[in-house]
């Protein structure tokens, strides 16, 4: 019988929606041996830290809609603004396997309250920026809070409840990562139509002053007694490989630094190297590379992780689209584009009936090509589509692709042993969010190139679309991977008839 894993929920915004997975350090045991009775106050624990979710949900997508506006004030291009979206998943990339070992280390209450504390600084510093370079920073202080927010908060919740109350408690942590989205896009668009786009992140700091007041009040800061040493140099050799090459590519976009962007992506080349080399020689490596033995493992991140090359650049390439090559108002395009929120939102209760009726495999593979293929349309939008037909492609494109990692989320522990299920989702945690990043850069460039073939100054509407094209067809090779994956892999999860064979 299928049983859902809270891990292969939905996503619209993969980087933020999978965060809500243990992190590292001892979560697995915690899961374990969490409280035999829950707290008095359980439910009010997790609506605390589900509001915290929810201001950072919301931030994560309202953001989108203002970048054309914000380049404007900034004096830049509209494409160079993907530094900001990429800076901000690049901190949750990088920091997102050390959040565990750090809570077990100071206390999750004084982890949680700091990262609420970093989050709200950096919506601050966001608001006051006055350039591309501030914002930059700044975002990337916001998503160092980030980090720590997500995975932290899940931790607070599995070290307060009893198992028999988890499921109720964890329902309101599911409520953010599903409306946050949706409110997200036509909220940006309604700040900068009738607003200043500054007010995106200043709504932040009432919010976070409360939560970090509640957390303070109503939150026990429980700590190991004997937490696991912290993986320095591989936090660090990680953290400077993926800085590095992530910032390398995006000034590959950018006219005149190709010397500094080769000269990063060698840097994060050589750092990447010697991280293989530290973690083989080390037992609680901060990312733990021999997971990659594991077939089901090793399948659902290389062909999730080209796979959300597209999911990292639509967020992206549509408010641009809409606003420089439509014309459209913010607040237009953010009522267009909530149409993949909503898409999602739908998909929710039927991964379940189509995961049994047709496996993981068959699923994974149609359901990509169709998921990619709606991307690929929207290279095909214009002004003369009626916005109907646009907000249904986009839904159906939401829905299909919502479904893909779905699939991929749930699927990538099968095979993984319960004791280094900490160590999996930090793992697989910090790819997503790196591939999301790297489709942001890989559509900046794109449409830099489209721009530069096309000799035009701005981005026109066959520069997107090429943009669009060159996305999804890279993520349209994870279908190659997809059907690596064995014909009952993971039966046992979706309940799929092939369960009753022998398992390979």
């Amino acid at each position: 019988m299928l049983r859902p894993r809270r891990r292969g929920m939905a996503s619209v915004n993969a980087e933020v929606r999978d965060g809500i997975v243990p992190a590292a350090g001892s979560l697995a045991k915690t899961r374990d041996e969490g409280p035999p009775v829950s707290g008095a106050n359980y439910r009010l624990v997790a609506l605390i830290i589900a509001s915290a979710l929810f201001m950072e949900f919301v931030d994560s997508t309202v953001l989108a809609t203002a970048l054309p506006t914000m380049a404007r004030d900034f004096g830049v291009r509209p494409q160079e603004m993907s530094v900001a979206l990429t800076s901000y998943l690049l901190a949750l990339a990088v920091f997102i396997p050390a959040s565990g070992t750090i809570a077990d280390r100071f206390g999750s209450r004084t982890v949680f309250r700091a990262a609420i504390l970093l989050f709200v600084l950096g919506s601050l510093a966001c608001g006051q920026s006055v350039s591309l370079e501030m914002m930059v920073v700044s975002r990337f202080l916001q998503g160092v809070g980030g980090a720590m927010m997500i995975p932290v908060g899940r931790l607070v919740l599995l070290r307060s409840v009893a198992k028999q109350d988890m499921v109720n408690a964890m329902s309101w942590l599911l409520v953010p990562a599903l409306i946050g989205p949706i409110l997200g896009p036509p909220l940006g668009g309604f700040i900068v139509t009738y607003l200043d786009w500054r007010w995106i992140f200043y709504i932040n700091l009432p919010m976070g002053v409360l939560g970090f007041y509640l957390v303070g009040r109503f939150i026990a800061n429980i700590r190991e007694d004997e937490p696991g040493r912290f993986d320095t140099a591989g936090f660090v050799l990680s953290g400077l490989s993926l800085g590095c090459l992530l910032f390398g590519f995006e000034m590959v976009s950018r006219p005149g630094e190709g010397a500094l962007a080769a000269a990063l992506i060698l840097v994060g080349s050589v750092a990447g190297v010697l991280y293989v080399l530290h973690a083989r020689e080390r037992e609680n490596a901060i990312l733990d590379l021999s997971l990659l033995k594991d077939e089901t493992f090793r399948l659902s991140v290389i062909a999730g992780s080209i796979t959300r090359i597209t999911q990292g650049a639509q967020p992206f390439l549509l408010p641009l689209m809409m606003q420089v090559g439509f014309g459209f108002s913010a607040a237009r395009s953010g009522t267009i584009t909530v149409a993949t929120a909503i898409g999602s939102l739908a998909m929710k209760s039927f991964a379940p009936r189509v995961l049994r009726r047709f496996g993981f495999r068959r699923a994974l593979v149609w359901n990509g090509v169709i998921a990619t293929a709606g991307y690929a349309i929207c290279g095909l939008f214009n002004p003369s589509w009626p916005v109907w037909a646009m907000f249904c492609m986009l839904g159906l494109s939401g829905f299909f692709m919502s479904f893909q990692f779905t699939a991929y989320n749930t699927i990538a522990y099968d095979g993984v042993d319960k004791k280094q299920m900490s160590r999996a989702t930090a793992f697989y945690s910090t790819f997503q969010q790196l591939m999301l990043s790297l489709g942001i850069c890989v559509a900046a460039l794109a449409l830099q190139v489209a721009m530069k073939a096309n000799a035009h100054a701005a981005p026109s509407l066959i520069d997107f679309s090429i943009a669009f094209w060159v996305v999804t067809a890279i993520s349209l090779g994870a279908t190659i991977w997809n059907l690596r994956f064995a014909p009952d892999a993971g039966a046992e999860i979706s309940g799929h008839a092939s369960a009753a064979a022998p398992k390979r």
